[in-house]
């Protein structure tokens, strides 16, 4: 059985995942396109996708963003840069549909499942080389990545209790309750 970076084994409610491992996407656009899913249902999760490779809605580039592009399709996340990364759309799009068919395996509710966690890490640089002007040679690096998705039903919410709960006070707050009722117990007596 394969390791997986987040452990769900520790979660209440029912999970269901799927992983890929040295997949030939860029890590950077990968990781922005994971957090933009992540915590979404599925089937919204799904019909986000479509719209980014449709160039409908874009994806924010938070972290990896130097260079990146400005866009009013970005603000839709109170951000202003995002780009439309197609490959990496196609693999996460790909270990969606993945994880969806071993959450219905599971018994899982595949209409109300949440894309509980994701992990994007890189994974080792392929080498290559280029061939430059003068006789030159320079690396051409590849920046692969592990990708792992973790859907989750979510538990049904348990209702609140009617009870109060007491509120603790603090020593402050119990003397001004002290002296608060003192200046009541005192005010008919004195009329």
């Amino acid at each position: 059985m394969a390791r997986y970076a987040f452990d769900d084994s520790k979660l209440t409610e029912k999970t269901a995942r799927s992983k890929g491992s040295y997949l030939r996407v860029h890590y950077k656009n990968t990781r922005e396109t994971a957090a933009a899913v992540s915590g979404m249902p599925l089937q919204k999760a799904l019909a986000y996708l479509d719209n980014v490779v449709e160039h409908k809605q874009c994806v924010p580039f938070r972290r990896h963003n130097g260079g990146v592009g400005r866009t009013a399709q970005a603000s839709e996340f109170k951000w202003t840069q995002g780009r439309w990364p197609v490959k990496s759309v196609k693999f996460l799009r790909d270990l969606l549909k993945n994880a969806e068919a071993n959450a219905d395996a599971k018994g899982l509710d595949t209409e109300a499942v949440v894309i509980r966690n994701i992990v994007v890490q890189q994974a080792p640089k392929t080498h290559r080389r280029t061939y430059r002007a003068h006789g030159r040679i320079n690396p051409y690096r590849g920046h692969p990545c592990h990708i792992e998705i973790h859907l989750s039903e979510p538990a049904a919410q348990v209702p609140k209790t009617a009870t109060a709960v007491t509120q603790r006070l603090n020593k402050r707050e119990l003397a001004k309750k002290r002296v608060a009722a003192a200046r009541i117990a005192a005010a008919p007596a004195q009329a």
